[in-house]
């Protein structure tokens, strides 16, 4: 794998859960987890249980790689969770890999977490000083360990004493013997859903998950809430009311699958409305509107609706390598947009080109694009992005850059134009951002990486931005 997506945020996680008496709980998550690969490509995992046994199957690489061979399975299987990772706690280890699975003294337990706990490395420290051993250096640990030690008397209360004592961002997949589990945070940062496919429950980060297995969308889990599937039914309980809501601006900017729908506003139908704002605000003409394939296409499109100019394929993009951001380093993210992307010559060839992307986080990538169409004949470049500038990282899930490496930081409109080369270039405004998701409220959404309004106090981050080896000791060798 290569890391292409230098200029995006790098993505979270996906969770999964089937509970079902009827069908391949294993195999339907193994379906979830392909729907959900954008999600993190680090690694990816399934634990099943058939009421009285627990297994788990855990590896690096996409869904496809780790299960390459067989799907876990499990004579009368009855509940499976899976995960699929991209790393913002911990590094990029088997070890870190999900679902967890533990015994311990209220039985056996398989936990997979999508999302960031801003306190982990208070309440680990404090773990650590009263005994507790650590087997991994993620912070989805700290939500095992907590639940593990609680004196309450059912999973359930042990589950909700437990969230009340953490901060940040979390959407949960817990399985027991005989209970499949669901937690959304309070500001309900990351998206968690529920479908059904008649008596078959299943949870899932995105509606997409559910599609796949032919489910039936039934409701997003409420911020706060925890829903428990079982020979019971279907339950739920609050664990946390009046708490502001800020759920993730940019899962509709660029995390989530276009045809995923989250809290009720469609992801496609709000990029391609930020492409329309984009339009309004910019004012630019010019003879042609492309993308930077495949997350700034949505809204290129909505730029050519709105201003009439026809939209074209001005980048071809090889599918084969993935939207992957497993390697880190500079030298292979400049390798990896040249095999990622190559401009069609024949398109742009002594064209006035808008393109469209998303949002820019470095400008590197932005910036050897910009060159790439010049190189193939282009007369003007001008980039327009869907996304107001990014400024500040953020500690609810996405393994941003610090702050120091991200372009607006540090730069000026015109002097970010500069460094890429374009010949102009415009931001999407807040005000447009906000209005092209008319289905949620707007001030429910958290823009903290734009302006710096976090919804939650900050306890592990450094001057510069997260702390992603928190739990670590990074040594040089």
């Amino acid at each position: 794998m290569i890391e292409i997506e230098a200029n995006k945020w790098k993505e979270e996680c996906g969770v999964y859960g089937v509970y079902s008496h009827e069908d391949d709980v294993s195999e339907m998550t193994y379906l979830g987890l392909y729907a959900l690969q954008h999600r993190g490509q680090e690694s990816a995992g399934i634990a099943i249980t058939d009421g009285a046994w627990m297994d788990v199957t855990r590896g690096m690489g996409l869904v496809n790689e780790v299960f390459r061979h067989q799907v876990p399975h499990m004579d009368n299987q009855c509940i499976a969770i899976g995960h699929v990772r991209y790393s913002t706690t911990g590094s990029s280890l088997l070890a870190n890999t999900q679902p967890l699975i533990v015994n311990y003294a209220g039985g056996k337990m398989s936990l997979a977490h999508n999302g960031n706990l801003t306190n982990a490395a208070e309440i680990r420290h404090r773990l650590e000083q009263e005994g507790t051993i650590f087997q991994t250096s993620i912070d989805s640990e700290v939500f095992v360990n907590l639940i593990a030690r609680s004196r309450k008397t059912s999973i359930e209360e042990k589950i909700i004493e437990s969230l009340r004592q953490i901060k940040g961002a979390y959407c949960l997949t817990i399985m027991t013997e005989e209970k499949l589990i669901g937690v959304r945070d309070p500001q309900g940062f990351r998206p968690l859903c529920i479908g059904r496919l008649d008596d078959t429950w299943i949870l899932s980060s995105e509606s997409c998950g559910l599609d796949v297995v032919g489910a039936e969308f039934v409701r997003d889990v409420e911020p706060g809430e925890m829903v428990v599937i079982s020979a019971d039914g279907f339950q739920s309980y609050r664990f946390a009311v009046d708490e502001k809501r800020a759920s993730c601006i940019f899962e509709y900017i660029y995390f989530a699958r276009p045809d995923s729908v989250i809290d009720g506003q469609s992801v496609h139908d709000a990029r391609f409305m930020m492409g329309r704002m984009l339009a309004r605000e910019s004012g630019r003409q010019a003879d042609i509107v492309i993308s930077v394939p495949d997350s700034g296409t949505a809204a290129a499109t909505g730029y050519a609706f709105e201003s009439g100019i026809p939209f074209t394929e001005g980048l071809i993009k090889n599918r084969y390598i993935g939207r992957t951001f497993i390697q880190p380093t500079q030298k292979k993210r400049d390798t990896a947009v040249k095999l990622k992307l190559n401009a069609i010559r024949s398109a742009v060839e002594g064209k006035s080109v808008v393109m469209v992307d998303d949002s820019i986080v470095r400008g590197t990538t932005s910036g050897k694009i910009v060159r790439m169409l010049r190189n193939a004949g282009a007369k003007e470049v001008h980039m327009c992005v869907s996304s107001p500038p990014i400024g500040y990282p953020c500690y609810y899930g996405i393994d941003t850059s610090v702050r120091k490496d991200l372009i607006a930081a540090t730069k000026s409109v015109e002097e970010i134009r500069a460094f890429i080369g374009a010949d102009s270039l415009h931001f999407l405004s807040l005000e447009g951002l906000k209005k092209s998701v008319p289905a949620v409220n707007a001030d429910d959404m958290c823009y903290a990486c734009f302006n710096s309004a976090y919804p939650i106090e900050q306890q592990q981050e450094t001057a510069e931005g997260p702390d992603k080896y928190v739990f670590e000791q990074r040594k040089k060798c």
